[in-house]
């Protein structure tokens, strides 16, 4: 059995008499990839800020490594990262420059430095000031910083937001290798495909409650009533066959006679679920 990292049993939290986190609980085990999904305001950021001991919740228990989020120490500290919009960069430092200020913080061999930069395709960029950076570049420079001391936990926030494509495939190449690693990652997004393939588990969070908790193509299968499929013959035609039994006739046919250019299961994707069970999107 794998060990719980993070483990939360009936969080409420409050703000200004409004009811942000309600009843929460849940369990991420060692090497696990879990993403907490949910519109912007949900509760996600957080959920993030009560795991890493920036705020405390007003009942419940919230443990990250056996320990209260509400004592955590030094130690315990150093074995997480954090990926937030802006956090720990030094606009006037070079990239090299604000890595090796980390560095002397924690202690950390400086040639390290070196490696981090080359892993989130930096090490070119190590002398420009971060202020100049791209937000691409800007964004791999946090996540160094953040793996810099090789996190046992990691915790993202929307680590790929209003990233292009080609940047957002680089860094869940990285996110990868680093769980294949030993890191276990929490990953906070409203992108739908982004957490349908990074996550072995996620939740969905609406209104400061869980309303759907699993493997993200488990989730999608227990939503999928209508067991349809699209197929696109070769003449150019697009048929929507659901499950009975006249539609697989005309299915079977289709694929006798070798009509068949392209055929695709429909059942929902991950904003299908959450729009089905809340009424709303998650952007």
């Amino acid at each position: 059995m794998k060990e719980d990292v993070i483990c939360l049993s009936r969080i409420t939290k409050t703000y200004d008499g409004k009811n942000v986190l309600n009843d929460i609980s849940l369990k991420i085990k060692k090497n696990e990839i879990f993403g907490l999904l949910g519109p912007s305001g949900a509760g996600k950021t957080t959920i993030v800020r009560l795991l890493t001991g920036q705020i405390n919740a007003d009942s419940g228990s919230a443990e990250v490594f056996e320990e209260n989020t509400s004592g955590l120490t030094s130690s315990d500290k150093r074995k997480i990262g954090i990926v937030m919009d802006n956090y720990g960069v030094y606009e006037r430092l070079s990239c090299k420059d604000n890595l090796e200020l980390f560095a002397r913080i924690y202690n950390i061999d400086p040639q390290r430095i070196d490696f981090v930069l080359k892993k989130v395709g930096l090490a070119g960029e190590s002398k420009k000031a971060a202020g100049k950076l791209s937000k691409g570049m800007r964004q791999r420079l946090i996540l160094g910083r953040a793996i810099l001391h090789e996190p046992e936990l990691l915790f993202l926030d929307e680590p790929t937001s209003g990233l292009d494509p080609v940047t957002s495939s680089h860094i869940h190449d990285l996110l990868f290798e680093l769980r294949e690693n030993g890191t276990t990652i929490f990953l906070t997004t409203h992108n739908m495909n982004e957490a349908t393939k990074m996550c072995d588990n996620i939740a969905l969070l609406n209104c400061g409650k869980i309303i759907e908790y699993g493997n993200p193509k488990e989730i999608c299968s227990r939503y999928n009533t209508d067991f349809s499929v699209t197929v696109k013959t070769i003449d150019g035609k697009v048929l929507c066959l659901k499950k009975d039994s006249e539609n697989w006739k005309k299915l079977v046919e289709v694929i006798v006679n070798k009509d068949i250019l392209s055929i695709h299961s429909n059942e929902p994707n991950l904003e299908d679920v959450f729009l089905q069970v809340t009424g709303r999107g998650l952007e």
